[in-house]
């Protein structure tokens, strides 16, 4: 099958990752000239990855009825992007609050490992592309793959 992505943040990578894995043709969109600009600013450039707590304990923090988060985290857990990101090199750490951050302090290292997946995956990914806001059309690209 073939898979678009629509937007080159942490979801859609993680997302192509995921499609790409399932044996899937992916081609990953992104409109800024490249993915993950809004990553590296996270948690103050250090890139707040995820949480510590197991999954039931995650979801009963959620405000309101969080429920409908168990299908996502039961098919990619947080132990899930650690061992992501630990396979191309991305030590992390536990801090207050049980955030998980790279050690390194530096957002930069975890966009390094998703686009190091997404080339292992053979994702196509193009930049400064346009969705044109309905399946069935061609994307505008000016780019190439990775």
């Amino acid at each position: 099958m073939q898979v678009v992505v629509i937007g080159g943040g942490p979801a859609g990578m993680m997302s192509a990752i995921c499609a790409s894995r399932e044996g899937n043709k992916v081609v990953l969109l992104e409109k800024m000239e490249k993915c993950g600009k809004k990553l590296l600013i996270t948690g103050k450039g250090r890139c707040n990855i995820t949480s510590s707590l197991p999954i039931e304990e995650f979801i009963s923090n959620v405000p309101g009825n969080g429920r409908f988060l168990y299908s996502a985290f039961s098919n990619f857990t947080n132990q899930d992007v650690i061992s992501l990101l630990k396979k191309h090199g991305v030590e992390v750490k536990k801090e207050r609050g049980n955030r998980i951050f790279p050690e390194s302090d530096h957002s930069v290292d975890v966009l390094n490992a998703f686009m190091a997946e997404l080339k292992e995956c053979k994702v196509e990914i193009k930049t400064r592309s346009q969705s044109d806001g309905y399946f069935g059309r061609k994307w505008n690209s000016s780019s190439s793959s990775i």
